[in-house]
């Protein structure tokens, strides 16, 4: 049964008020997330090496004041990068608690993964020089006997031991 012209606006104009409620209602709470967020990429300066949320030092004088500065940055509207950016100023780049990824602070997160292929590749190079060093002679000047020599030797022994 084909639907008629007024049940048909009726029905985009729903749909257009849901779409709008959708993207109206979608920024609410989002405040609290962002100060999460932040919160979570900041550390805090009082030498307790912690998150500046997850500080839980006894008698810290740094965590509380800068946790009201965050959220004081989220009230005014700053976005998150002018907010990192006024607490690096303020704390200096330690605050930060992951390097960035642009410039400098690229190398921070390449180093650790080139430290470990050139480890790597040492460790390969090392055992491989280990198991191509030649067999140590012995004192006397005698070669350790190997492959079929020392079978036939094994052969000769058991012959002579059996009675």
């Amino acid at each position: 049964m084909p639907l008629k012209g007024s049940s048909v606006r009726k029905r985009a104009t729903q749909g257009i008020l849901v779409v709008f409620a959708v993207f109206t209602f979608l920024g609410i709470g989002d405040d609290d997330a962002r100060f999460k967020d932040l919160g979570h990429h900041m550390m805090c300066v009082c030498g307790c090496s912690q998150v500046l949320l997850e500080c839980n030092h006894v008698g810290c004088q740094y965590s509380d004041r800068m946790r009201t500065e965050l959220a004081a940055a989220l009230d005014r509207g700053d976005n998150d990068d002018l907010t990192l950016q006024s607490f690096v100023q303020k704390y200096g780049a330690t605050v930060v608690a992951a390097p960035s990824t642009k410039g400098f602070g690229r190398v921070a997160w390449i180093m650790p993964f080139a430290a470990l292929l050139a480890g790597m590749a040492t460790l390969v190079f090392v055992v491989r020089a280990w198991k191509m060093r030649p067999t140590p002679a012995l004192a006397d000047g005698i070669k350790p006997v190997r492959g079929a020599e020392l079978e036939r030797f094994r052969d000769q022994a058991s012959e002579e031991t059996n009675l």
